[in-house]
């Protein structure tokens, strides 16, 4: 029997369909005999967007419950952290800020921890040191190709001279001054930017109208002081925030900062007055090494 024109056209296209028949743009071009074309690279992964890392199964509770006293995403979006930055972090202790760090830099940058001395492996800083390898070492995938480097009283190497995209340190400023060389840690942090690189700095803000301490007992820094550390090193002020402002805090609690949380120092003695008031008034500040000299300073945010 003959086939209808309708009947030939629906015959026509089960056999296309059968045939696997697909848009050219689709199926990549058998290569001709003996031409050992390579093999097209694997797309590179693409980064998640701060705010997706930021609530990710990587960050326990108890850290996410400090997001609304530190605000990662606003201040690392302020400091204008991107996905293909050489990012080093001084001090990250346990890794609260990089578990947030590395995983958004490590398909296209890089992360570098700048730890702290080993010593003779006693003391609260080398444990840290292992819990922020461990947890780095427990999910590689997400962490990527960390680097380690040391930072203390007799090493500054951090990274290697002018390879750094930024600089990022936490509430560590008041340590440096303690232990007498926060003038050489401003210098190698200098020394390990691009020009033109970033030195982001969130630190507890000590009361303009006390004259500074030097060694930061109290674990407070005034504002100006932590500039001037900054502009002796070479350093342009680029900008600064509010937003890890904390109204609430006085900043003459018996036990210095160490008295509100996550610390609390005193224990259960006014426990929850102190939760009231929440961690310390901080400032943000946004530095720049100049990409050349005479760079004008930008204005402050």
């Amino acid at each position: 029997m003959r086939a209808t024109p309708i009947l030939a056209t629906a015959l026509l296209a089960a056999l296309l369909v059968g045939c696997g028949n697909e848009p050219a743009a689709d199926k990549a071009a058998p290569a001709a005999p003996g031409n050992k074309q390579a093999a097209a690279p694997a797309p590179a992964a693409q980064p998640r967007s701060l705010d997706d890392i930021v609530a990710g199964s990587q960050r326990p509770v108890d850290e996410k419950a400090r997001d609304r006293f530190r605000h990662p995403v606003e201040t690392l979006d302020f400091f204008g952290l991107k996905p293909d930055m050489n990012v080093v972090e001084i001090w990250p202790g346990q890794g609260w800020y990089a578990a947030i760090i590395a995983p958004y830099v490590a398909a296209k940058g890089h992360y570098t921890a700048a730890i702290y001395p080993e010593g003779d492996g006693t003391g609260y800083q080398p444990k840290l040191n292992k819990a922020l390898k461990d947890r780095i070492a427990a999910n590689p995938e997400l962490y990527g190709d960390v680097t380690y480097t040391t930072l203390g009283k007799d090493s500054y190497d951090i990274a290697p001279e002018a390879s750094a995209d930024m600089v990022l340190t936490f509430r560590n400023v008041h340590n440096w001054m303690a232990g007498g060389y926060a003038d050489k840690v401003f210098a190698a942090m200098f020394k390990a930017l691009k020009p033109g690189g970033v030195l982001g700095v969130v630190e507890h803000r000590g009361d303009p109208e006390l004259p500074q301490d030097p060694t930061a007992q109290n674990g407070y820094v005034n504002q100006d002081y932590v500039i001037k550390l900054a502009e002796d090193a070479g350093f342009q002020v680029a900008g600064h925030t509010e937003v890890n402002a904390n109204p609430l805090d006085t900043k003459d609690h018996p036990r210095g900062v160490w008295t509100l949380p996550p610390t609390y120092k005193l224990g259960d003695q006014d426990h929850e007055k102190y939760a009231q008031i929440g961690e310390s008034d901080r400032m943000t500040l946004k530095f720049v090494k100049p990409a050349t000299t005479g760079l004008a300073s930008a204005e402050s945010e």
